[in-house]
């Protein structure tokens, strides 16, 4: 069990508090209470910034509420030809049904289709520059500071040779690189060991995705072939993305969850 999910591991062995329920629900009744209090109170660039949020949050809502509106709607049915004499006016006319159309579901299935591709983690704690890397101090009276030695895991790729010492800029250690990763499938609910063909993107910096950086969010592109997986087509998948939920620098490993 890694560190700090000691409190989900309480959860699943002792359960919930028996009112954990009444409390949720109470303070999500609180929220909109506290937020205007908040609104009130906040003043200079906070109060601009979240009124920014705000503004954002409520045409969210206002979307989604338009989408769940039903619509009223006039088809022609073959079958609703009223019987009996019909006057001349009237003649050109077919029969009409009302039919409610719920563009709702159609808006629903494609955000369902969007939402498979979105990231287990949308949102990562920013890392500094002081934290990434450790300045290496060069030259005969140790007064050159342009050396960086990465502190993090990285990928280097299979055909990776080091640039001479004289004009390596950053320095990836040999230590903290990975080639393999436990990539868990959100629906086979199983993890497998694969290896790391590529960092996709880092979403901490360009640079920390250029030089393989992994970090807590990172997207990497991992070899599934001996997963079996086939397109519809029927040919076989051999690279696909995964994203990576813990600190490999805490763990000693690369946990991932492939984007399905």
């Amino acid at each position: 069990m890694p560190q700090n999910e000691y409190i989900e591991e309480s959860i699943r062995r002792h359960g919930r508090r028996l009112d954990y329920e009444e409390r949720k629900r109470k303070r999500a009744a609180r929220e909109a209470h506290s937020a205007a209090t908040f609104a009130k109170t906040v003043h200079g660039l906070r109060a601009k910034l979240y009124n920014k949020k705000r503004h954002a949050e409520k045409i969210q809502m206002k979307k989604t509420i338009k989408q769940h509106e039903e619509k009223q709607a006039t088809k022609k049915d073959a079958e609703a030809v009223p019987e009996g004499a019909v006057p001349t006016y009237l003649l050109d006319r077919e029969g009409q049904q009302r039919a409610k159309i719920l563009s709702n579901m159609i808006k629903q299935k494609r955000k369902e289709k969007a939402g498979k591709w979105t990231v287990p983690l949308p949102k990562v704690r920013g890392i500094t520059e002081d934290e990434m890397f450790k300045v290496i101090k060069t030259g005969k009276h140790k007064t050159k500071q342009w050396k960086r030695m990465i502190t993090k895991p990285t990928f280097v790729g299979e055909g990776f040779t080091r640039k001479p010492p004289k004009y390596e800029r950053f320095i990836r250690p040999m230590a903290l690189r990975y080639k393999k990763a436990n990539v868990t499938h959100p629906e086979l609910k199983a993890t497998f060991c694969l290896p790391i063909i590529s960092v996709k993107k880092n979403p901490q910096s360009p640079l920390y995705t250029s030089l393989g950086v992994l970090t807590k969010g990172t997207v990497v592109e991992v070899n599934v072939s001996e997963l079996g997986l086939v397109t519809t087509s029927g040919k076989v998948v051999w690279g696909k993305y995964a994203q990576i939920t813990n600190n490999p620098e805490n763990d000693g490993c690369i946990n991932a969850v492939l984007l399905v």
